[in-house]
């Protein structure tokens, strides 16, 4: 077997449960986690929960940015040196999007699990964020899909 197809497609399945894992987790904290935290505990209860679901899930989120950078930097060294979309403006294009759209989700990512005094009113308000990550996901994912089914322009 190709080894540059055993390392493509592992870098490949690496980015989307990457994407799966992350995208999940925070759909799972804002729709489940923190309506039923809020709902059926004490002030100080939920903080202390917030608190300790956070220092786990900040591993998680530190861990899927650098994946997604590694693998993704990957992918695109990939069609860059294979020429697959030269000349391609479209692609280009929606690419660069979706690079945009992600630095803009590990900004978001990494001030809702930080400790800088600079975004804690962005944490205040943590679902969202949350929210506004997802929809922005939502858009990196369609834009995926676009572009892997239309192939090379």
């Amino acid at each position: 077997m190709d080894p540059d197809l055993i390392l493509y497609s592992v870098t490949r399945i690496l980015h989307v449960g990457t994407a799966i894992v992350v995208v999940g987790g925070t759909f799972f904290v804002r729709f489940v986690l923190f309506p039923a935290a809020s709902q059926n505990l004490s002030d100080d209860e939920h903080a202390r929960l917030r608190s300790a679901v956070m220092g786990t899930w900040k591993r998680v989120v530190h861990t899927g940015i650098a994946l997604f950078v590694l693998t993704g930097a990957f992918n695109y060294y990939r069609v860059f040196a294979q020429g697959t979309h030269k000349g391609d403006g479209l692609y280009h294009g929606l690419l660069g999007t979706k690079i945009i759209l992600a630095l803009v989700i590990f900004i978001i990512a990494s001030a809702l699990v930080g400790r800088s005094a600079a975004f804690e009113g962005l944490r205040r308000n943590a679902p969202r964020w949350m929210l506004v990550n997802l929809l922005l996901a939502a858009i990196i994912v369609a834009i995926s899909g676009f572009l892997k089914v239309r192939g090379p322009g």
